[in-house]
């Protein structure tokens, strides 16, 4: 197997029921024939008669069902998708907002730029199962959560989870989780999962590992929401979303006392396929999947540094629902203020933007951000400012039209930078900015930046570009990290003119 576990450490993480791992791995059980996650509160079981997989795909492909108990996919995921830049991690990342239901192996290969026959023999090494697998995981995961957190009858989860049909819905929840879907409704009412039934709406727990910065997200949120389709309130954060099969609101609530692991999601879906997409972004929107400890532990490591570390433990990257959007937004940000660039956004969302019915906004925000077609189109008559920014949001937006420029979880990130930094009007930071948002790259320093130099001059670092970059080397893979404390390092009286 591609991916090598340390069998012995995995077993120690068990024995302890350290709920640090819980996503790193997966605990198979083979005289129960049960998977668990590594923190799960049963008997430890006996050395030798477990073995530690990287995924539940995995596990499922062995013939393993999921712990009814201690519920392994409900954890927080692997932080290697963002880690790793490879195929197996970019191809993780697209299943996850469900390219296989949409599109087949097929399009999930073509996505990549790989044949199904090498897709399927990477990932059955790195992951220890196929797309196939891994994508029926995905579907019997988001089947559980449509089961337990909503009055849908059955046929109409088998349909949104992206089954073929109700019989191979059904025996895939058996064969998963071995009892059927009405079983696990029924024990998820006597667990007291379920929510208030609201027409339309789901409300789901996203789970995190401790600890968790989320002040410092909702900071983020705040000073940049776009006038109508993003907005903050008394701790909770506001959007639309443009989905694979319509468009969608979520409100994420922040503010459970005290902060036990999770923010609330409150969904309202178009159409109820796009759930396991919805969740896949969100999740890389809040970087839910990072692990707080390890970044925290390398970056405190450097005693300059270690104060920023200890002032914000459990920073997030903050990430994206829609890469085309946050493209567009970067470029419109670039030289200008923060401000400035939520002004510039908010005005092409008034006028170029597509509202939603009064069902799907509820009291939040209700317009779409507009679609790269309508902005190559009309936003011309929209814009102000220098005519080179707008001719490279015009051109941004063109190439995203004509499918020349393809902004999703699964680009390469060296082939992203390359591609954008050979746009007319786009350079290093704005390709970097989106390996950040767009990739979730853990290891982007943005030094030329001089919000993060003068962050760094605040904390007694070096910040000149040579210095910098030097003293970053020993924060490796963690330096897109440090550039958010450097960031918020920064003296309060300046501005470095980024949307960052």
């Amino acid at each position: 197997m591609g991916v090598l576990l340390d069998q012995e450490r995995c077993y120690r993480a068990v024995a302890s029921r350290d709920a640090r791992f819980d996503g790193h791995f997966i605990t198979a059980v083979r005289t129960t024939g049960i998977y668990c996650r590594p923190s799960c509160p049963a008997v430890t079981p006996k050395r030798h008669n477990v073995e530690f997989l990287p995924t539940a795909g995995a596990a499922q492909q062995r013939g393993y069902r999921a712990c009814r108990r201690c519920q392994p996919d409900a954890v927080p995921g692997s932080p290697d998708w963002n880690l790793r830049a490879d195929l197996a991690a970019r191809a993780m990342r697209l299943i996850a907002d469900g390219v296989v239901e949409r599109q087949g192996v097929p399009g999930l290969a073509a996505r990549l730029g790989y044949s199904e026959r090498h897709l399927n023999r990477v990932l059955t090494a790195e992951l220890g199962a196929g797309p196939l697998a891994l994508a029926r995981a995905h579907r019997a995961h988001t089947a559980r959560l449509l089961i337990e957190t909503t009055p849908l009858g059955m046929a109409d989860i088998a349909f949104a989870a992206g089954f073929a049909s109700v019989r191979q819905f059904n025996d895939t929840v058996r064969e998963v989780y071995g009892v059927p879907p009405t079983t696990l409704r029924a024990e998820a009412g006597r667990r007291g999962n379920t929510t208030p039934a609201v027409a339309g709406t789901l409300v789901l727990r996203l789970p995190y590992r401790q600890p968790f910065d989320a002040d410092g997200l909702l900071t983020f949120f705040t000073a940049r929401a776009i006038t109508g389709v993003e907005s903050v309130e008394d701790g909770t954060y506001r959007r639309t979303m443009r989905l694979p099969h319509g468009a969608a609101t979520v409100a994420l609530d922040f503010t459970p006392t005290p902060r036990n692991g999770h923010v609330v999601a409150t969904l309202r879906l178009a159409d109820p396929r796009d759930l396991g997409p919805a969740v896949a972004r969100l999740r890389r929107l809040l970087d839910l999947d990072a692990d707080p400890e390890a970044v925290d532990a390398a970056l405190g490591a450097d005693p300059d540094l270690a104060p920023a570390v200890a002032a914000v433990p459990g920073i997030r990257l903050p990430g994206t629902v829609d890469g085309v959007e946050t493209a567009l937004r970067a470029v419109l940000g670039q030289q200008v203020s923060v401000a400035a660039a939520r002004t510039a956004a908010s005005r092409l969302a008034a006028a170029l933007g597509e509202r939603l019915p009064p069902g799907l906004a509820g009291d939040g925000p209700g317009v779409l951000f507009p679609t790269p077609e309508a902005i190559a189109e009309r936003a011309a008559d929209v814009l102000t400012g220098p005519q080179r920014r707008i001719a490279t949001v015009l051109g941004l937006a063109s190439a995203v039209a004509d499918g020349s420029l393809v902004l999703d979880p699964g680009c390469d990130p060296t082939e992203l930078r390359t591609t954008l930094c050979a746009m007319p009007g786009v350079g290093p930071w704005t390709a970097g900015y989106l390996a950040m948002r767009l990739l979730g790259d853990p290891d982007e320093l943005l030094a030329t930046d001089l919000g993060v130099r003068r962050g760094a001059a605040a904390l007694g670092l070096p910040s000149d570009l040579a210095g910098l970059t030097a003293r970053a080397s020993g924060w490796a893979p963690w330096r897109s990290y440090a550039a958010t404390h450097l960031w918020r390092a920064m003296p309060v009286t300046t501005s470095n003119g980024r949307t960052s």
